[in-house]
């Protein structure tokens, strides 16, 4: 097998994981009101079988993404590929809540290792340039399109019973991990320098493991309440502590040096609010069309085909596209996309117009999906040295993963503010409306990258002149 095929066998493989990582974010949200019923779930309990995902993913992202670094990104892969699996096996077979809970933190917790380990697989086994840009875009196009498409899936495995989708990762997953045993490079296997950062980790994973929970459950206990505002005093002390440690350890969890490039703050800042601000909405939609449209889970998820369909079909071309024009460009009008796209579901009503609001609206967000996803993933990586690869993909997964459950929580609020927290249109309206106000901030933030290259731009040829 020639090396360039080599790279793109292993390239499919890390694809289908992502895909699977990315579809059970979104895949479980359909099946909640049938997995609710069958296990006699509260509905406090019940959002553990989200927030649980959430919590493993999340909180331990930043240690996956350095412990692929430092033993080996295939050995990590590999490893934690296999955990999915199980955890995916003991969720779909369980018959009680708090186990189906526990199977889903564990389940996040290989995610937390799976994705960053991927993502710095290809980023050290393609060359920076055009066939790195290609290898993400199609990496990326797969990360989206199993997210948007996981609601699709979701409602028809529903119509069969809520735990075929929890095991239907399974039998791919087995699949994926015999053929990565075949494809991975083992040349990657060179490793970071140093040792594990163990105060590092514990501090950073307990502080990003604190936050998550923090605001997953300050809908519930008030945010003004002592719990929550205690809870975030001392997640802010840790972060602290993990600072003031960082800059003093030899060989840091996280090199904080790598903040100062602007265009990698940009990237996560950009996910952050992409992920934060499309997972709040997805979960508005979700309410709008089951709870007061009484839509099927079917038709439910069958309202964001259109953009599960627009993200497989054109984030594959995105790396031509950033190679073209840049991602700067790319994620500024994916950014504008995403506002216009919730601005027109600002419109809802009891009868609305699928080709006057669901549609159009949908397509949008496809847009800005297909333009942003995979742009900001090139971005947070171009320039990074190889033995930092997992950090940066640690990062950006991080922001991603940890805006999501910061958002939500928020938009949750919004939308439980009417009287005795019924759900009305007002109250739908306002919660997309931070989506909106979200996304605009994205436009501004992505705008500034466009005015910091026009500068250095115009300094590079001023320097240039001076020498002539």
């Amino acid at each position: 097998m020639s090396s360039s095929s080599s790279r793109w066998g292993a390239l499919a493989v890390l694809c289908a994981v992502i895909f699977l990582d990315a579809l059970d974010v979104s895949m479980v949200g359909v099946a909640l009101p049938s997995i609710q019923r069958d296990l006699g779930l509260s509905t406090s309990s019940l959002q553990w079988v989200v927030s649980g995902y959430v919590l493993g993913y999340g909180g331990l992202l930043l240690l996956g993404g350095r412990t692929a670094d430092l033993l080996g990104r295939r050995r990590v892969f590999l490893v934690a590929l296999g955990v999915f699996a199980v955890a995916s096996l003991l969720g779909g077979l369980v018959d009680n809540g708090a186990l189906l809970i526990a199977a889903r933190f564990v389940k996040g917790v290989g995610a937390a290792f799976t994705a960053p380990a991927a993502l710095s697989i290809i980023t050290t086994t393609f060359p920076e340039g055009p066939a790195r840009n290609k290898a993400l875009s199609i990496f990326t196009a797969c990360g989206a399109s199993g997210y948007s498409l996981g609601l699709v899936l979701s409602g028809l495995l529903t119509e069969l019973g809520w735990r075929w989708t929890l095991l239907m990762p399974v039998p791919v997953a087995i699949i994926a991990l015999f053929a990565a045993l075949k494809v991975l490079p083992r040349g990657e296997e060179e490793r970071a320098e140093g040792g594990h950062d163990l105060v590092g980790a514990v501090l950073i994973t307990a502080s990003m493991l604190l936050l998550v929970y923090t605001v997953v459950q300050a809908p519930e206990v008030g945010w003004a309440s002592l719990r929550t505002l205690g809870s975030l005093v001392v997640t802010a002390a840790l972060l602290g502590l993990f600072v003031f440690a960082e800059l003093r350890m030899k060989h840091p969890l996280v090199r904080l040096g790598i903040l100062r490039s602007g265009s990698i703050v940009r990237a996560n800042l950009g996910l952050l609010i992409l992920m934060g601000s499309y997972v709040s909405f997805q979960f508005v939609a979700m309410q709008y069309f089951q709870n007061l449209l009484h839509w099927s889970a079917l038709g439910t998820a069958l309202a964001f085909l259109p953009a599960g369909l627009l993200v497989a079909i054109t984030s594959t071309k995105m790396g031509d596209f950033a190679d073209r024009f840049g991602t700067g460009k790319l994620i500024v009008i994916g950014a504008a996309a995403l506002a216009g796209g919730y601005a027109i579901f600002l419109g809802i009503d009891e009868t609305p117009s699928l080709g006057g609001m669901v549609i159009p609206g949908m397509i949008l967000l496809g847009i800005a999906f297909a333009l942003s996803f995979p742009s900001l993933n090139i971005q947070a990586t171009n320039g990074v040295d190889d033995d930092e690869q997992g950090l940066a993909s640690g990062l950006l997964n991080t922001s991603g993963q940890v805006g999501g459950a910061i958002v939500l929580a928020v938009v949750t609020a919004v939308l439980t503010s009417g009287p005795a927290g019924a759900i009305s249109i007002g109250t739908l309206r306002a919660a997309i409306v931070v989506s909106l106000v979200l996304a605009l901030v994205g436009v501004a933030i992505s705008a500034t990258g466009l005015r910091f290259r026009k500068v250095a731009a115009v300094e590079e040829e001023v320097k240039v002149y001076e020498t002539v």
